[in-house]
């Protein structure tokens, strides 16, 4: 059983260029916190094994996602859900008048910095 405080998590950076707090980690998945900085762009990225599920807890946003044909940008803010499956591209920025927070849940967990890989973004970064 684990227990971790946000205070108390370790601060990486992400392959796309966000700040991220590792909270908890199991066989079949983990939990983090994201921050996207005021006025910041990530990179654009898709990941080679694992898919996501989004929770903005605060902030406002856009995020791009793209696969077989399929694109879109969807406006994220506090109470905004959304996925990014395997081999999705995918970019987002904050363009709120505070940090861009986010509870992502990676499944399975998160391999390593090897797993998300740099494509052409729908914005400069």
């Amino acid at each position: 059983m684990q227990t971790t405080r946000i205070t108390d998590a370790n601060i990486v950076t992400a392959p796309d260029g966000s700040i991220i707090r590792e909270l908890i980690a199991t066989t079949r998945g983990s939990i983090v916190h994201c921050t996207l900085p005021l006025g910041a762009t990530s990179l654009a990225v898709a990941h080679q094994t694992v898919e996501e599920v989004w929770y903005v807890i605060s902030g406002q946003g856009q995020v791009w996602r793209q696969s077989e044909g399929d694109e879109s940008v969807a406006d994220v803010e506090a109470g905004v859900s959304i996925s990014i499956g395997t081999g999705v591209r995918f970019q987002f920025r904050n363009v709120g008048d505070e940090d861009l927070c986010i509870i992502i849940t990676t499944m399975p967990p998160w391999p390593g910095a090897d797993e998300a890989y740099r494509v052409e973004g729908h914005w400069p970064s």
